[in-house]
């Protein structure tokens, strides 16, 4: 349109940031699945972390020593892409590191994954999820997301009615503010996910007698409870 002030040379237009944003995006896709194909030890991680052999992955843990640490984040930054079971993960853990400090290693790391996942949302995901989880699924999913305030992002990580790395693209993409989501995402993470470590700390001496078990049962019963309290808010139109 005449009069319209033509870009500056080497200055990027907003059309062009989503398609640098999705171009990012699936470099790092393509750089972690490099990484899957070439290093032994997060391939078989991985694998374990995807099928669930809670056994192999503890057994993987412990046969790098110092460089647990390093495969166990790899794993987590791994679930932006790969939705596994995060539980899995996190009892094996429990059982390699122990509690306290696999809950200070998860939370922080999980809560990183999540605002990753965020900026990839609020930069990129759109186009990418109306095609891989379809257009109305996704638009129903923003709705709540974006109507829901910090209660629903909280419940959402207590309870993980879509899969963690989902629900914080559709956060970034519904422009959640990023300091609530950073909280809600620390604090809601930190009930599940202890839980998990727990039962990994517990898997070698794991007893009925244990106190601590039947709260977690409890804990887990009112969880689900909440899930089916949840649910119609997130299918409503």
């Amino acid at each position: 349109m005449a009069g319209d002030p033509a870009p500056k040379a080497g200055r990027e237009t907003p059309e062009g940031r989503p398609r640098v944003a999705i171009a990012l995006t699936l470099g790092a896709a393509v750089a972690l699945t490099a990484a899957l194909l070439t290093i032994a030890p997060l391939r078989e991680a991985a694998s374990d972390a995807v099928t669930g052999d809670t056994g192999g992955l503890r057994g993987d843990l412990l046969d790098l020593g110092p460089g647990a640490v390093a495969l166990l984040l790899a794993l987590v930054a791994l679930h932006t892409f790969v939705w596994y079971p995060a539980e899995i993960v996190d009892a094996a853990a429990g059982f390699v590191f122990g509690f306290w400090p696999a809950l200070a290693i998860l939370v922080t790391a999980w809560t990183a994954q999540g605002v990753a996942a965020y900026f990839i949302g609020r930069r990129a995901a759109r186009p990418l999820l109306y095609r891989f989880i379809g257009e109305e699924r996704f638009d129903r999913l923003e709705r709540a997301v974006a109507g829901g305030g910090a209660t629903l992002l909280l419940a959402a990580r207590l309870v993980p009615i879509v899969p963690f790395s989902l629900f914080s693209y559709v956060a970034g993409a519904a422009r959640v503010p990023l300091g609530r989501f950073v909280w809600t995402t620390a604090l809601g993470y930190v009930p599940i996910t202890a839980l998990a470590i727990y039962f990994g700390t517990q898997l070698e001496e794991l007893s009925p007698a244990d106190p601590l078990i039947w709260v977690s049962v409890v804990v887990l019963i009112a969880l689900l409870l909440l899930t089916r309290r949840l649910r119609p808010l997130l299918q409503s139109d």
